[in-house]
C-alpha cells in the first residue's frame, strides 16, 4: 500500500507542476503590468522599476518561472544572508557557494495589491470555504442518499418520479443561476419569514462583541452549492441500489425472513456505496473550486471570492496560490478515496 501511495503522490506532483505551468503561461499571455496595477497609472519610472525588481518581474520569463518553482519547492536554493532566512524561514541543509540548499515550507510570495503574504491571505479564507463546502457536501449526501434509497425501494411510483424530477432539475440548473434565484426568493421575497440575508459572510462585525459567527449567512450558499452533487448522488444511489436489490443474496435474505429495513440499510446500502463514495470525494474537491461564483453572488468571504477579485486585478501570486491549493486538495482526496475503497470493498486491491 505504501508503494501505491508513493506512486500516486508522484503523479500528484506532476499534476501540480502542470497546473503551475499552465497558470504561469496564461498570466504572461494576458495584457497588464502588475507593477503599474500595484502603484497606479501615475507612478514614476523609478517606483515601477523598484516594484518589478522586488517581485522578480525584471527577469526573463523562463527565469521567473524557475524562480517561482524554487520558491514553491520544499527543498530550494536560497541566499544564506539574514534577509533570505527571514523571508523563507528555512532550515539550512548544506552550502553551495554563497547560497544554501534549504528545507522550508512552500513560499507562495506576496500579493501584488496588498503586499501581504499569500499564505496569510489563504489562511484567512480557506476555513470559510472549507466550512461552506463541507456543509454543502453533508447536505447533499444525507438528502441525496435518502432520496436515492426511497426512489429505488418505490421504483416506478410517484415517489420515484418526483425524486428523479428533482434530480434532473438540480443537474440542469447552473450554480450561478440557482444562486441568484435562491438569494432573491429566500433572502429578499421571503426574508420576513426566513430571517435570511441575500448576502453576507460567515463572520460579521458586531460593534459590541467584535467579530462573531453568523451561521444564517451559511444556509443559502450551502444549499446552492449542494444542489448539483445532491442530484448526482440521488441518481447514483438509486441506480446502485436497484442493481444490488436484484442480487441473489438479497433474495436469499428475504427468503430467510429478514426485515425490509435490515435488508436495505444493513446489506444493500453498504454494497451500493462505492459509486456514491466516488461522487462524494470528487464533488467535495469540486465544491472548493465551484464555490467561486456562489461566494461572489452571496458576498461570502472565502477562497473563491478573493480569487475572483485577484483575477480582476491580475494579482498572480494570489490566483496561483488558490489554484494550487485546490489542485492539492484534488490530489490528496483521490489518494484517500483509493485507500478507502480497499477498506469498504475487500475485492479492491491497491497495486
Amino acid at each position: 500500500m505504501l508503494g501505491y501511495i508513493l506512486k500516486k503522490f508522484l503523479y500528484g506532483l506532476a499534476v501540480l507542476l502542470g497546473v503551475v505551468s499552465v497558470v504561469f503561461i496564461l498570466f504572461n499571455v494576458l495584457p497588464g503590468d502588475p507593477a503599474r496595477m500595484t502603484l497606479g497609472q501615475r507612478a514614476d519610472v523609478q517606483s515601477l522599476e523598484a516594484v518589478r525588481k522586488e517581485f522578480g518581474l525584471d527577469r526573463s520569463k523562463p527565469a521567473q518561472f524557475f524562480l517561482y518553482l524554487n520558491d514553491l519547492s520544499p527543498v530550494g536554493l536560497h541566499g544564506a544572508d539574514a534577509d533570505q532566512q527571514q523571508k523563507y524561514h528555512y532550515v539550512k541543509l548544506f552550502a553551495v557557494g554563497k547560497d544554501a540548499v534549504a528545507l522550508k515550507y512552500p513560499y507562495l510570495r506576496r500579493s501584488y495589491q496588498t503586499k501581504r503574504d499569500v499564505t496569510t491571505i489563504l489562511s484567512e479564507t480557506i476555513p470559510n470555504t472549507f466550512i461552506l463546502a463541507l456543509t454543502a457536501m453533508i447536505f447533499a449526501t444525507v438528502i441525496g442518499v435518502f432520496l436515492g434509497v426511497v426512489s429505488a425501494v418505490h421504483k416506478d411510483t410517484w415517489i420515484d418520479k418526483a425524486a428523479n424530477g428533482f434530480a434532473i432539475l438540480g443537474i440542469s440548473a447552473p450554480s450561478f443561476f440557482a444562486g441568484i434565484i435562491i438569494a432573491w426568493l429566500f433572502g429578499f421575497v421571503l426574508s420576513d419569514y426566513t430571517g435570511l440575508n441575500m448576502s453576507g459572510s460567515l463572520y460579521s462585525y458586531d460593534p459590541f462583541r467584535g467579530e462573531v459567527m453568523t451561521w444564517k449567512n451559511l444556509w443559502l450558499p450551502m444549499v446552492t452549492l449542494g444542489l448539483r452533487p445532491l442530484a448526482i448522488i440521488v441518481q447514483l444511489t438509486r441506480s446502485a441500489m436497484l442493481d444490488v436489490l436484484s442480487q441473489d443474496y438479497i433474495r436469499t435474505a428475504r427468503a430467510k425472513g429478514l426485515g425490509s429495513n435490515a435488508i436495505i440499510y444493513k446489506h444493500a446500502l453498504k454494497n451500493a456505496m462505492n459509486p456514491v463514495i466516488t461522487a462524494i470525494s470528487g464533488w467535495f474537491a469540486s465544491l472548493l473550486a465551484g464555490s467561486f461564483f456562489v461566494e461572489y453572488i452571496f458576498g461570502y468571504n472565502g477562497l473563491g471570492r478573493i480569487t475572483v477579485f485577484a483575477l480582476e486585478m491580475s494579482d498572480f501570486p494570489v490566483v496561483m496560490g488558490s489554484i494550487l491549493f485546490i489542485a492539492f486538495v484534488f490530489v490528496v482526496i483521490n489518494i484517500l478515496v483509493d485507500v478507502l475503497y480497499a477498506f469498504v470493498d475487500p475485492r479492491v486491491k491497491l497495486a
